[in-house]
């Protein structure tokens, strides 16, 4: 028996041995990954209302698992939030830039981030405090209120996102184009 139990633990042990810990980048790496929309009803001010959820999902792989941020920090405007404004090169206070490109009439693109997108959080992905190397999928969601004098839009996005050492990914390319409420 006892013989049994230590071939079993040798055996175990060597199997934990034989993973392979991914060897990935500190900066954030990310992937397109698809676009998706849904119609919903949300409550505003007591109001039912009509809203477009475009959902941008990507995929990411980072080394140390420094990703996202906790309610708490997100809550913190007068300093942590701050910090991301400072980073040269990042335009918005928040851990993901979401670059949106409408479509012009005369079908060129244009490309802004708007005023509801210059505050952008994901939370905390890695939650057990300990550094390591993690990778997963992420969806990012941007609403777009159905109002009556809202006129269908073709939007495409770019997005990229930010560790809590400031380091930033690369840029996704544009997604898939989706049409979208805008009012004008």
């Amino acid at each position: 028996m006892k013989l049994k139990v230590s071939l079993f633990i040798l055996l175990a042990v060597a199997a934990m041995g034989c993973v392979d810990i991914p060897d990935f980048s500190d900066t954030p790496v990310i992937y397109y990954n698809g676009i998706s929309q849904e119609t919903r009803t949300d409550t505003v001010l007591g109001v039912p209302q009509k809203t477009e959820v475009v959902t941008i999902t990507i995929n990411f792989e980072d080394g140390d698992g420094d990703l996202g941020a906790t309610n708490a920090e997100i809550q913190d405007t007068l300093v942590f939030t701050k910090n991301y404004l400072k980073v040269p090169g990042w335009k918005v206070e928040g851990n993901y830039e979401l670059v949106t490109m409408t479509q012009n009439k005369d079908s060129t693109w244009t490309e802004s981030i708007l005023v509801g997108d210059k505050f952008k959080f994901f939370p905390l992905l890695k939650t057990d405090g300990k550094p390591g190397p993690i990778k997963g999928k992420l969806d990012l969601n941007v609403r777009f209120r159905r109002l009556d004098s809202a006129i269908p839009t073709k939007m495409k996005f770019k997005v990229r996102i930010m560790d809590r050492a400031f380091h930033i990914s690369n840029q996704t390319p544009e997604t898939d184009v989706v049409s979208v409420p805008i009012w004008q």
